[in-house]
């Protein structure tokens, strides 16, 4: 209490270094944080929005991420907790959930307003005039969307109009990389000295940052180059070049009901287990919507948990409320699949293993069609339960965090041939990479060896036969059948 009587507000201290630091004090229109994995630099932006928020009246800001719900797990839970928690205590920001007219914000005593939203709800946000947006974990989003979101700096706030982003590094051809090259986005690189939790004044690390270091050493290959390195790079032999996050990774939307569903799984316990709900839709494109990618749980719970996404319980009785898949391909595991079978009470069949032609099945429906989609897509958030082994331990938690980092094994020069082809891909972190390529196999592998066009009728196949269905235009069911 002060000596006039008035309750005084809490003092929060905040060590802000580096480029962090740099991060705070830039004025320029578009700025983008980048480095390694924790460095601060998400936390950095937070607080520069928090504090600008406080110190100008009537801001109007925008916190961002490609979905609302992944905003709402991870970006969200950070600025409540370790930036405005403070302020929420004592009343001088208050949290309001949304409405039909209005979207969830911090609403700031002195007028100012942080909007949260996802980029898969544009209508949020679509009519603000704002002074200030971050986006968290901008490789996600697309280019088209960030200039979306750029013509949306009209604020009026006395103050600069500025767009930010925090991300680690990914290929060299994401629009990131390019625009901060060409010039008008500027790139702030931040390191782990730059984090106070992780690194001392002397360059010491704490406790805490000895454990993640232990953890980012840990990894492999291209999530080691990016995440521990802050490198902007490819794989070195990647097999799906064909992949774009922009591109196949698609905003969340009903299934028809009447569109096809295809389970697939590979079975783990140490490694992952892996269960993949796909659609096919009329003109044949697959689109996973949900997934199962989880460790240290055996079959049958699994089968409990997949049988808790489809169905409710009443009266002991269990109700259906998606349409049964038309089938359930599995790795050729005889034990798994008989549990997984008896628990479901659903028969599975096993997958057809050729890798190579499954990978080249895949690859097709990557490319562009005809009609300049492609014929294979990931829903955002399709995940059921993150496995926190897995997060802690900075490997792939679900099936899209595999695909760039899926490489083939280091290629054997032959007597036939001077030039060395690869074989086979690399056994690592490749669990949701076969449970796609059981699918696609099932739907688009003719013969042994022999691949269907996505983008041709290619008449009747061994999965149409199988399931009383002609299939083309990608595997997705052309005419005719029941489930």
């Amino acid at each position: 209490m002060s000596p006039d009587g008035k309750q005084e507000r809490p003092v929060v201290t905040v060590d802000v270094r580096g480029a962090n630091l740099e991060l705070l004090k830039c004025r320029d229109v578009e700025v983008a944080a980048v480095g390694r994995a924790g460095t601060g630099k998400t936390l950095a932006a937070c607080w520069k929005l928090h504090l600008t928020a406080m110190r100008v009246p009537g801001l109007q800001a925008l916190m961002l991420r490609a979905t609302h719900t992944s905003l709402a797990a991870t970006t969200l839970v950070s600025f409540q907790r370790n930036v405005a928690s403070a302020a929420l205590a004592d009343g001088s920001v208050r949290w309001f959930g949304g409405s039909p007219k209005d979207p969830p914000a911090f609403r700031y005593a002195n007028g100012s307003t942080i909007l949260v939203a996802g980029g898969d709800r544009p209508e949020k946000f679509l009519s603000a005039d704002l002074d200030r947006v971050f986006v968290d974990e901008g490789i996600e989003i697309t280019l088209e969307l960030w200039e979306t979101l750029i013509s949306r700096l009209r604020g009026s706030a006395p103050t600069y109009r500025q767009i930010m982003l925090a991300t680690n590094p990914s290929h060299p051809q994401h629009w990131i990389k390019q625009r901060a090259d060409s010039g008008p986005l500027t790139m702030i690189t931040s390191s782990h000295r730059d984090n106070p939790a992780y690194v001392q004044r002397d360059g010491s690390y704490t406790p805490e940052g000895r454990e993640y270091m232990a953890k980012l050493d840990a990894l492999t290959g291209v999530r080691r180059m990016r995440l521990r390195d802050g490198r902007w790079t490819a794989a070195e032999g990647v097999i799906y070049e064909e992949w774009d996050d922009t591109v196949h990774l698609v905003s969340r939307f009903p299934i028809p009901e009447d569109w096809p569903r295809l389970w697939t799984v590979d079975f783990g316990f140490t490694n992952a287990f892996v269960c993949q709900w796909w659609a096919i839709d009329p003109d044949g494109r697959m689109y996973l919507y949900r997934e199962i990618y989880m460790t240290r749980r055996t079959v049958d719970q699994h089968a409990r948990d997949i049988l808790d996404q489809v169905t409710i319980t009443e009266d002991g009785e269990r109700t259906w409320t998606e349409p049964r898949p038309i089938a359930i391909v599995c790795d050729h595991d005889a034990e798994g699949r008989t549990v997984l079978a008896r628990e479901l009470g659903l028969p599975t069949i096993p997958a057809r293993k050729a890798v190579r032609t499954g990978l080249e099945a895949v690859k097709a429906r990557m490319r562009p069609a005809g009609d300049g989609r492609p014929r294979l897509m990931i829903l955002r958030d399709s995940l059921v339960e993150k496995d926190t082994r897995l997060a802690d331990a900075k490997k792939p938690t679900c099936t899209a965090d595999e695909v760039t980092g899926y490489v083939w094994a280091k290629a054997r020069s032959t007597v036939a041939s001077a030039k060395p082809e690869p074989e086979e891909p690399v056994k690592i972190d490749d669990h949701g990479m076969d449970a796609m390529r059981y699918g696609v196999a099932e739907l688009d592998v003719v013969g042994p060896a022999s691949v269907k066009s996505p983008t041709k009728a290619a008449g009747r196949s061994k999965a149409g036969a199988r399931y009383g269905r002609t299939f083309g235009a990608g595997g997705g069911p052309r005419q005719g059948g029941g489930r």
